[in-house]
Formats: C-alpha cells, sequence, structure tokens
C-alpha cells in the first residue's frame, strides 16, 4: 500500500513549519520511502485509510465468495463438504440441520467493510484543503475493519482446517450433467472437424440426451456414430469426468499437475513475505 510509506512527520498543521528540521532525514530514520511533498495535501489527506479500506474490502469480497461456496457445498442439494461443528450451529426449528453460521457471518460482514471504505469516501469527497473535524470520521471505521478482518480470518481458515471434503458424492456430481459435453467438441475437432460444426453436433446430441432422459456416456458407441462418424471407441475415456479435468494443463488451468503448481508457487510466495 503506497501512501501507508509516506510520512508526513514536519508538516505541522498547514504549512510547514519555519524551524529548521529535515523532513527527508526523519523519513530515512523512520524507515518510510518518502516525505509528503505537499503539507497540504499530507494534513488533509487520508488515502493511506482509504486504500487500505480498500484493500480491506477486496479481501472481505474474495472471502465472502469462498464462504458462499461453502455455504452451497456443505447444503443437503450439495453435499460436496461437512463443516465442523466447531464453526456451525443447529437449527431453532429443525432438528436435522446445520446452519454454516460462521461462514454467514463472514459474507455478512463483507457489507460491514464496504460500508466502512463508503462511509469515508463520503465524508471526504467534500472537504477543503487542510484539516477539518469532518475527519474525525476516519478512524472508527477503520479500527473496526481491522478487527473484522482478523476475525474473518481467523474463522475462515479454521472451517477450512477442519471440513472434510466428501468425495464421492462430488465424484458422482459430475457423472449426471453435460458438463463433459465441451470434450466431445474438443474431440472431434482434434480429429480434424471444425469447432463450429463440432459444437452443432454435440448441441444436437445434448437436446437428444435431455430428452431422452440420458447422459453423453450412455449412449452406444453406434447411437453416438449416427451423429457423426468420427466418434469412436476412445471416446468414452474422454468422456470421463477424471479424464476430463486432467487434460486441462495449460497454464492456470485444473489439471493435476497444474494444480500442484499453482499450490508450490503459492507456498513459495507465502515463505517470501515471512
Amino acid at each position: 500500500m503506497i501512501w501507508l510509506r509516506i510520512q508526513n512527520y514536519g508538516v505541522v498543521a498547514l504549512a510547514g513549519t519555519t524551524f529548521p528540521i529535515d523532513r527527508q532525514l526523519s523519513s530515512d530514520l523512520l524507515e518510510f520511502k518518502q516525505p509528503y511533498t505537499n503539507s497540504l495535501d499530507a494534513v488533509s489527506d487520508r488515502d493511506f485509510i482509504l486504500e487500505f479500506l480498500s484493500n480491506a474490502s477486496i479481501l472481505m469480497m474474495h472471502m465472502s465468495r469462498f464462504c458462499e461456496e461453502m455455504i452451497n457445498w456443505c447444503s443437503f442439494e450439495y453435499q460436496f463438504i461437512t463443516l465442523s461443528d466447531t464453526f456451525t450451529t443447529g437449527s431453532s426449528i429443525m432438528p436435522q440441520k446445520k446452519n454454516p453460521d460462521m461462514a454467514e457471518l463472514i459474507r455478512g460482514k463483507t457489507g460491514r467493510v464496504y460500508g466502512h471504505l463508503f462511509g469515508l469516501l463520503t465524508v471526504m469527497k467534500s472537504l477543503p484543503l487542510a484539516y477539518n473535524k469532518d475527519l474525525q470520521e476516519d478512524k472508527e471505521g477503520m479500527f473496526d475493519t481491522v478487527e473484522t478482518i482478523l476475525n474473518s480470518l481467523d474463522v475462515l481458515a479454521g472451517m477450512l482446517s477442519s471440513l472434510q471434503v466428501n468425495k464421492e458424492k462430488m465424484q458422482e456430481s459430475t457423472e449426471k450433467d453435460f458438463s463433459n459435453a465441451t470434450e466431445l467438441a474438443d474431440y472431434l475437432a482434434g480429429k480434424g472437424l471444425p469447432f463450429r460444426e463440432a459444437h452443432e453436433v454435440v448441441g444436437r446430441l445434448v437436446l437428444d440426451s435431455i430428452k431422452s432422459a440420458k447422459n453423453l456416456q450412455d449412449w452406444t458407441l453406434e447411437e453416438l456414430q449416427t451423429y457423426h462418424s468420427l466418434i469412436t471407441e476412445d471416446i468414452y475415456v474422454y468422456l470421463q469426468p477424471k479424464t476430463a479435468v486432467q487434460r486441462r494443463n495449460s497454464l492456470g488451468g485444473t489439471g493435476n499437475d497444474q494444480v500442484e503448481y499453482q499450490i508450490a508457487v503459492a507456498k513459495k510466495a507465502n515463505e517470501a513475505k515471512k
């Protein structure tokens, strides 16, 4: 954050000072990047708080999205994960229900942090230069944001480290949809069929599959070949969800090699910051 590294020591309340101080020296001794170059800006500026609140809002947004995923994944409809009882509560009326309260609270507190950012932006929008008492409103939201993001990070880390992944349920969910339709289109394109034509072929097959209550892998080879003669026995390997995932090994992809690489890069970056 750039503005946290700029030092305002010595600008006094408005226009600097007549005393022979060395602001560059004090900035160097305090290990700031540089001193403010304009005293009026230094007194009236709150960019360092706005920048912090902006970054905090972005952080909370990402945590909120992650929590939304977990809220969905632990629902009865998904059952992809099971959250620890430490981070859930029971329902006041439904004895079978397990509420992902901590994830919901992080999602809700994201709006709280957004509010602090917009609140200070609103305070700052019409202030004339130098100090105004309105600027006393800069502190409460900042301190509350610090407490909110630290608590949210702590809770999120606990949820992630203690959750259980229901692999069988996740595997089952990939075998009962048409997420492998792109694999068939790529398969045909790889055999020389222009992708626009492959797209049309697969689109017709998916439509017929929906009408017949079938998945793509449920059709016999003879039936699939009525859609295009380039389809051969090996198509059933390509239609397997595991194959579809593993083939996505371009940089940033979801293939196993790429995911392992991304984890290694993230760990290296984290170690470098310590």
